[in-house]
């Protein structure tokens, strides 16, 4: 593959628990949930695509603004696998993917780029780890084209990531970023 690895940033859910749309939700300085995601993951990978839903319309516009293309998935509601193959689709040329999720703006893009550089350097696959907890984002190499592609349902790529272990490079870090994301408005700063 002669393409680049495309950043993949999901958008798509819900999150119901939230009880508002969460992506949207402004940080203690203004900027969107999503909107700071995007940010990171474009310093990792100048070409990145978001994935959303139909109806997300504002988001979209905000994040083209930032530079992410948008695919729009109808699929999203039925699961992650479902937005994860639309974005795989979207980018058919690419020589692997760094999949990041929108709600976690507390992911450093120090460690963005360390994935992406471990898939640009050859890893199969590569995510980090933090207190030896595997976190996101998770990036994947130009061969698992096939199965990203036929993803479906809810669990994303961890039955791909669980059946080949041994294929994972773990990139050690002290980013705890990597582990969170924000499902109610506890997870926020005060």
């Amino acid at each position: 593959m002669t393409g680049a690895v495309v950043g993949l940033l999901l958008a798509a859910g819900q999150g119901r628990r939230f009880g508002s749309d969460k992506l949207l939700h402004p940080l203690p300085d203004g900027t969107p949930i999503a909107v700071v995601a995007a940010r990171c993951l474009r310093q990792a990978c100048p070409r990145s695509i978001a994935v959303l839903r139909p109806e997300q319309r504002e988001l979209a516009g905000l994040l083209q603004a930032e530079g992410l293309e948008t695919v729009f998935c109808p699929a999203a509601l039925d699961g992650m696998g479902h937005s994860l193959a639309a974005g795989v689709a979207a980018s058919a040329d690419a020589a692997g993917w760094l999949v990041a999720l929108a709600d976690m703006p507390f992911l450093r893009a120090d460690t963005l780029c360390r994935v992406a550089d471990a898939v640009r350097s050859g890893a199969a696959l590569a995510a980090p780890f933090h207190d030896r907890r595997r976190g996101h984002p998770v990036g994947f190499a130009a061969r698992w084209r096939a199965e990203l592609l036929g993803l479906t349902g809810d669990e994303g790529a961890r039955a791909i990531l669980a059946a080949h272990k041994a294929d994972l490079l773990t990139i050690e870090t002290d980013d705890a970023g990597c582990l969170r994301d924000v499902d109610t408005r506890a997870d926020l700063p005060a």
